[in-house]
């Protein structure tokens, strides 16, 4: 209790006392609320989590008519598929039905050991494409980064979209596990919406997921400076956008 506390009042200075930057140390990853702390190396299991589900369809594609939810239920038990026997995967659904946001969180808090990686496909302008890394905590960003990395390498082509960003989500700053929100890739965009439908090609980006959560595994954070803390309150339904 005492080391948790430390490491919230050292605020800026905490990445120095709480752990190295970049490439993974050693690190107790029992759940912690702020997460200003290297990110997950070792750890013993994935919640994979298809977003959206039974009345909430998520985004639909004009172009061939799939919607979101089936997507990336899809892609989720196909990660689930490629991670067997090398870490223990649990399933935040494992069928078309609805989980409220909030009720995520719970499931997932106050698991050790323990990562959260929720799977959606995008919708935006027509022109747009390409996969999206949505992450909060200091001990998210190495996990984002190398999904990011990874799905890039597999995506034939992107345009206009975010890439990583570091967004106050339910699902990126309430957990207190390391926790990371992926689209791949948008549904509005009539071209990337037809490979999305592809089963061929949601395996290869499953392929990319689970390469990255086994990096994540093995080695931690890739290098570079770790991002600052930044201390604000959960989420909540009723924040503005983007905030």
């Amino acid at each position: 209790m005492l080391r948790k506390l430390a490491c919230v009042v050292l605020g800026p200075l905490l990445l120095a006392a709480c752990g190295p930057s970049g490439g993974g140390g050693a690190t107790s990853w029992k759940p912690d609320y702020w997460g200003h702390r290297p990110g997950p190396k070792g750890f013993t299991t994935v919640v994979l989590d298809a977003g959206h589900g039974g009345h909430d369809s998520g985004a639909v594609s004009r172009s061939t008519g799939a919607k979101e939810k089936d997507l990336a239920l899809d892609t989720v038990k196909r990660v689930q598929r490629k991670l067997g026997g090398k870490v223990k995967v649990k399933l935040m659904r494992s069928n078309d039905h609805f989980i409220d946001l909030d009720d995520r969180v719970d499931r997932v808090s106050g698991k050790g050991g323990t990562i959260l990686v929720s799977i959606h496909y995008n919708a935006g302008p027509s022109s747009m494409r390409g996969p999206e890394m949505y992450w909060w905590r200091v001990d998210s960003w190495g996990l984002a980064t190398r999904l990011q990395r990874e799905l890039e390498k597999t995506v034939p082509g992107e345009s206009g979209n975010r890439g990583q960003v570091r967004r106050r989500l339910r699902l990126t700053r309430n957990p207190d596990i390391p926790s990371v929100l992926v689209e791949c890739g948008y549904l509005s965009n009539p071209s990337e919406a037809r490979l999305c439908n592809d089963a061929g090609y949601r395996d290869r980006l499953a392929s990319a997921i689970a390469r990255a959560i086994l990096d994540q595994q093995a080695n931690g954070d890739p290098p570079g400076r770790l991002p600052p803390p930044i201390n604000k309150p959960p989420s909540r339904p009723t924040d503005p956008p983007g905030s």
